[in-house]
């Protein structure tokens, strides 16, 4: 939503109580205690009247940005796999795997040029497979190849092309050492 960091909003069901995680001031009939963060608070609600306005123009923006690097991605890496509802996304969200190719070993590579991770962001840190992905039955392969890459209101189309380019020398390299690697694996077995 472009808000400030660090604010949200919870909104709870009427007559539905919440176990405090902090007691003190009784803050919110009890729900939270501590001083109100007002001028986050404020930005909260502007970053949300603004966008009401702005939102349906800005999620087709975003949309068609995703859909351009879905195809260059596609383009460079022909056994790309698109994960989820291709109809029914997030615009600024895609998803993606390449089988047989460690998702880690791309995230070394890239770390320092590009934000991307390999999983949600609320759980950036766990290193177990997405509860998510082996839910809709994705391969293993396809699970440990997986790369969540995001797409926001002001990501411009040539960072768009910059992001495809880094990703799929990356993923190219890795490749090509996973062959190698196996390759000299198959050489010493004969030995």
């Amino acid at each position: 939503m472009y808000a400030p960091k660090g604010v949200g909003a919870l909104i709870i069901k009427k007559n539905h109580y919440l176990e405090p995680l902090i007691y003190g001031g009784g803050h919110q009939k009890g729900m939270r205690s501590g001083t109100l963060n007002v001028s986050g608070i404020a930005g909260l609600g502007e970053a949300c009247r603004l966008r009401q306005l702005e939102m349906a123009y800005d999620e087709k923006v975003i949309a068609s940005k995703r859909g351009r690097l879905q195809f260059l991605l596609q383009t460079n890496i022909p056994e790309l796999v698109i994960n989820g509802d291709y109809s029914n996304r997030l615009a600024g969200n895609l998803h993606v795997s390449i089988p047989h190719i460690p998702n880690k070993a791309v995230i070394a590579r890239i770390r320092h040029q590009l934000a991307i991770s390999t999983g949600s962001a609320c759980s950036s840190g766990v290193e177990t497979s997405s509860h998510v992905l082996q839910a809709i039955k994705l391969p293993t392969d396809l699970v440990e190849g997986s790369l969540r890459i995001s797409i926001g209101k002001f990501t411009t189309n040539e960072e768009i092309d910059y992001a495809a380019n880094i990703l799929s020398k990356a993923i190219n390299i890795v490749a090509q050492a996973i062959s190698s690697d196996s390759r000299s694996r198959k050489i010493d077995s004969t030995f």
